[in-house]
């Protein structure tokens, strides 16, 4: 099993950056990737990006594709995602994922941390 625990949520005006962590702890060995899903308020839950541990293949949702930046640091066993060009839109609470062992969908994940964008 594996914990994951986000953070560097916050207010931040439209167009500003903000980079979000997730530490992961427990059997992080069996971990195959990570990722980033946001739920904005009164819709669904949908994937922001990902990536491989090994190898660092990474997938990025078409919206935020330029502006956003998935990265690990294996030592640490944290993901990052570093946000720039925020929209007041983007606002939602961010969550971390972890594919663990055999499973074939994201089975871990993170309590959250909150994203907003004013205009």
């Amino acid at each position: 099993q594996v914990q994951l625990v986000e953070s560097g949520g916050g207010l931040v005006q439209a167009g500003g950056s903000l980079r979000l962590s997730c530490a992961a702890s427990g059997r992080t060995a069996s971990t195959l990737s990570m990722a980033w899903f946001r739920q904005a308020p009164g819709k669904e839950r949908v994937s922001v990006a990902a990536i491989r541990l090994r190898g660092g293949g990474t997938y990025y949702a078409d919206p935020v594709k330029g502006r956003f930046t998935i990265s690990r640091d294996n030592a640490k066993n944290t993901v990052y995602l570093q946000m720039n060009g925020l929209k007041p839109e983007e606002t939602a609470v961010y969550y971390c994922a972890a594919q663990w062992g055999s499973a074939a969908e994201y089975n871990y994940w993170g309590q959250g941390t909150q994203v907003t964008v004013s205009s």
